[in-house]
């Protein structure tokens, strides 16, 4: 049995496969996702998972470089992009539009769904390299 962290299969083939600068997206349980994206659905009830707890768990295995937030969550969700920035402190921030953000999940490997019920609780992660 895998002995580290992420012990989700989808999810672990997905980090494995990644490359520098590949994209993932989490979100929360409404963010749509693209036809023909991976969705890698988490969510068991309302904020089970929460977004963090899913972030959290992916960031003990994949390195990111940059990360892609909508720029609603300025305003709109201020207590959850604290908690993103307290999770990744040295790590670029990119902000766009919330509707050009749900336009580019279609260019990640996959989009894995929370069980979180906060408006624009979602994120694209820029992989890194560890080298």
């Amino acid at each position: 049995m895998k002995k580290t962290t992420v012990i989700n299969s989808e999810l672990s083939t997905v980090i494995a496969g990644m490359g520098h600068m590949d994209w993932l997206s989490v979100g929360d349980a409404g963010m749509p996702v693209p036809m023909g994206t991976k969705k890698i659905d988490l969510a068991l009830t309302k904020q089970l998972p929460s977004f963090i707890d899913v972030l959290k768990n992916i960031l003990s295995e994949l390195e990111v470089q940059k990360i892609y937030l909508a720029e609603e969550i300025k305003t709109q969700n201020p207590s959850q992009l604290t908690a993103i920035k307290n999770l990744l402190p040295d790590v670029e921030i990119e902000f766009m539009p919330h509707s050009e953000l749900k336009k580019n999940t279609a260019k990640t490997h996959a989009f894995v769904r929370t069980g979180e019920m906060t408006a624009f609780s979602n994120i694209i992660l820029e992989s890194g390299v560890t080298f």
